[in-house]
């Protein structure tokens, strides 16, 4: 366990508002911050930070929340030891060495030598007589020497178990190369999983080597093969090239579909492009973005697939408030091809005069529909102010909404009520669903002072959420409440969890800080616990309703089975039971 003066130390030097920035784009509202939540799509921002006090954030809208750790743990997908280890570093603090990690970092600082030492097998394979087939191939697409150097690609021979051999030489075990996704197991043993393929490193941000792509260069199985996911690797969070793209000096990511894509770009100039692992752009990847660019052009391939990627890519990169402009490369299937027929500097023009996002969809809404009927007009002027309505910025939806009348010959005000229409009745939709996330926990109360609900009309489950919100408001109840509950009296395991937990630190004289309770609990319980403190400012609570969530704590409901098992004596004796504790002054 990390000491708790270490914590102590890591929560002065990683403040939460600074931290979650760094991901999140935060605007002030009051005392709070508010943004777009990293951790689901929406459109009105549900993701609060509580800078002041005791800090955490919470999400109105996904129900994740805790503390600057569990922001980690969530948005980077870490364990509790390697976010702190994270923050600490970001932070310039030295970790206590006397830190005992899991198993699973040790596993992953073997699998990142695995890869590593994979990665030059390819590589030396490519380029000896193993490789001449891969060699022909690579020199076709019109990739350099330096290229393949730079990129580090390799080849995979075509046999059973060639690096499956290697790696055994070099110490490694077959549960660290399974581990690793590098071989699969069969009837006849281990064989390699990207044999008889041109390899493409995946390198992560810090120069790791954690997984890695295959191009196939026979007929037999899938063309391109990518590495399962791993303890190091999930294709949905990492991006290719990004390590390259990150110090290319533009403020622009240019985002395309494949290896080849932009290993081309590259070499032709474009240093900034990245691409997506096999699958359509991730929220993971999009924030990954947001990251290290202020605007993405998206060049996907001109199909109706890629169009169709370029479309969901458009309304994440939305919601992290990335410029965005698509790529219309007629003449050409993908960029490699552009790039061949027409050279860097047309593809360059092509950058610079791409489309907007919200032209590439206006445009796109208009294919869709018979513009020369009044029917087809109308049906794309209602999903135009369906698609205007998600336009946050007053300024732009005025501009198109300006040049959509004129080109139609429509009434601009009419165009503009209606998708005021709409704007509002989202609004009220998400307010709706956030008042709804409340009300299993608060009431609404016209002073918004006090809890204005009676011991018998909250379930066993509710009071218990009230009871830690007054434990957490005022700790000196404590020895009151220990004294009359036990952690056993809870219904919910979740709940008992957190009352455990700040018992714990109450019982050491600490202040129940949510920094030193995520130590103890799981993701889902922070969430639950910073929901309880995000809505338990707003209720001031009373000594004497203590003992009232008490009562109705221990008050639990009686299920159909037991009482289908007591005699009818005992149950006449718990009905009067429950008679008098309900009824009781």
């Amino acid at each position: 366990m990390i000491p708790e003066s270490f914590i102590e130390r890591l929560k002065d030097a990683c403040d939460i508002e600074q931290t979650i920035s760094y991901y999140v784009p935060l605007k002030r509202h009051g005392r709070l911050l508010k943004g777009l939540c990293p951790f689901h799509s929406e459109k009105t921002p549900s993701f609060t930070v509580y800078p002041d006090g005791q800090q955490h954030f919470y999400c109105f809208g996904c129900q994740k929340g805790g503390d600057v750790i569990t922001f980690i743990r969530e948005i980077e997908h870490l364990e509790y030891v390697e976010a702190v280890r994270l923050l600490a570093q970001r932070a310039g603090l030295p970790m206590p060495e006397d830190v005992e990690d899991d198993g699973t970092s040790r596993l992953k600082a073997r699998i990142l030598e695995l890869n590593r030492t994979a990665a030059r097998f390819f590589h030396q394979c490519l380029i000896d007589e193993r490789g001449r087939d891969a060699r022909v191939y690579l020199a076709s697409r019109g990739l350099t020497k330096k290229t393949v150097r730079n990129f580090g690609l390799g080849y995979c021979p075509d046999r059973w178990d060639a690096l499956a051999q290697y790696l055994a030489s070099k110490g490694f075990t077959q549960e660290e190369m399974l581990a690793a996704a590098v071989v699969s197991r069969g009837s006849r043993g281990l064989y390699d999983q990207f044999r008889g393929r041109v390899i493409f490193p995946i390198i992560d941000l810090r120069g790791n080597v954690v997984g890695f792509g295959g191009r196939s260069l026979s007929d037999r199985g899938p063309k391109y093969l990518n590495s399962g996911d791993t303890p190091v690797f999930k294709k949905s969070r990492n991006l290719y090239a990004l390590n390259f793209a990150k110090n290319s000096g533009s403020d622009k990511l240019l985002l395309v579909e494949g290896y080849m894509d932009v290993i081309s770009l590259h070499q032709a100039g474009f240093t900034n492009a990245v691409a997506t692992l096999g699958t359509a752009l991730t929220p993971d990847q999009a924030r990954l973005i947001s990251q290290y660019a202020k605007g993405v052009v998206i060049a996907y391939d001109s199909d109706g697939a890629g169009q169709n990627a370029a479309r969901r890519a458009i309304n994440l990169f939305s919601q992290l408030e990335v410029a965005v402009t698509v790529l219309d490369m007629q003449g050409a299937k993908d960029p490699d091809e552009y790039i061949k027929t027409f050279g860097a500097h047309r593809f360059q023009t092509l950058m610079d005069t791409g489309k907007s996002a919200l032209r590439f969809e206006i445009d796109k809404l208009k294919s869709a529909r018979d513009m020369e009927t009044p029917e087809g007009k109308t049906a794309f002027l209602n999903d135009f102010c369906r698609l205007m309505a998600d336009v946050s910025s007053d300024i732009q939806r005025d501009v198109y909404l300006s040049e959509i009348a004129r080109e139609l010959d429509v009434d601009k005000e009419r165009l503009r009520a209606t998708t005021e229409a709409i704007r509002k009745r989202r609004a009220a939709s998400a307010k709706r669903r956030q008042v709804h996330n409340l009300k299993p926990f608060v009431q609404d109360n016209p002073a918004g002072k006090s809890l204005a609900v009676k011991p018998e009309e909250l379930g066993a489950a509710v009071a218990e959420r009230s009871l830690i919100a007054m434990l957490m408001q005022n700790p000196d109840y404590y020895d009151d409440i220990r004294s009359k509950l036990t952690d056993e009296d809870f219904v919910s395991a979740d709940h008992a969890a957190i009352f455990r937990a700040i018992c714990a630190q109450l019982e050491q004289n600490r202040i129940p800080d949510p920094i030193y309770l995520s130590a103890y609990l799981s993701n889902a319980q922070m969430g639950i616990l910073s929901l309880i403190m995000a809505t338990g400012k707003e209720v001031t609570y009373k000594r004497e309703q203590l003992d009232e969530f008490i009562q109705a704590i221990k008050q639990k409901p009686v299920s159909r089975e037991e009482i289908a098992q007591l005699s009818p004596e005992e149950a006449y004796q718990r009905a009067l039971e429950n008679r008098k504790r309900r009824f009781s002054p």
